[in-house]
């Protein structure tokens, strides 16, 4: 590998690690916002979704410009080509993350839902997924990707116990409905969460063995 190309993949290494921890900490600050709603704070967050984007447009055009002068093979190669998908899941996480910010924007003041707590539990889930998939890109570690796509199912089924749990909160108190129809996206957009982190699993298994996995019923 030449001196250029490995300086060039340490930048992109950097600013994908600035990017994903900008990612994460919009999640942090969607998910804290579901019990203090706010218009502003919805609209800090939607700036900081287009800080995100610009990041997606600066890191691929860093790969195309990679890519072009440097011709890279192997494991390089793969490298770039995951690094690209990488971006474009966290710049849809981070969109959920604006969307999230919104949903809280609905919810009334004092009215108390117990999935809240469930809901907090969930993010902590899916926020450890993004966290844990990325040491995994930077470690090269295989196996520390495959858990993550493992632990996609504990979230899908918090998904499910939190949305039978707002279905008889709405029959029981129709008063918590429209509370209840944004919790439910709420619960919808962190589950989308886990699924990019799991994406990002994926792909880190395909930079590390050459692998293919997506699709698969089994990893």
């Amino acid at each position: 590998m030449s001196i250029h190309l490995t300086r060039d993949l340490e930048s992109l290494h950097r600013n994908l690690l600035s990017m994903c921890a900008m990612v994460e900490e919009m999640i942090h600050k969607a998910v804290n916002g579901l019990a203090k709603p706010s218009e502003a704070f919805a609209r800090e967050l939607a700036l900081q979704d287009d800080e995100i984007d610009r990041w997606d447009v600066q890191i691929e055009e860093e790969c195309l410009k990679i890519l072009a002068l440097h011709q890279p093979v192997a494991i390089d190669l793969r490298r770039i080509a995951t690094v690209m998908k990488i971006t474009r899941e966290l710049e849809r996480v981070a969109d959920l993350g604006v969307h999230i910010a919104e949903r809280a924007c609905g919810l009334e003041p004092g009215n108390e839902i117990a999935v809240l707590d469930k809901l907090k539990e969930m993010a902590h889930i899916a926020l450890e997924m993004l966290h844990s998939v990325i040491d995994a890109y930077v470690a090269l570690d295989s196996e520390m990707a495959r858990i993550v796509c493992a632990k996609d199912d504990i979230v899908d089924e918090l998904n499910k116990e939190i949305i039978e749990e707002l279905v008889q909160t709405m029959k029981q108190s129709p008063e918590f409905v429209e509370s209840s129809m944004h919790l439910f996206s709420a619960s919808r957009h962190l589950e989308r969460v886990a699924d990019h982190a799991t994406n990002i699993a994926e792909d880190v298994v395909y930079l590390v063995e050459a692998d293919i996995i997506r699709h698969r019923s089994k990893l």
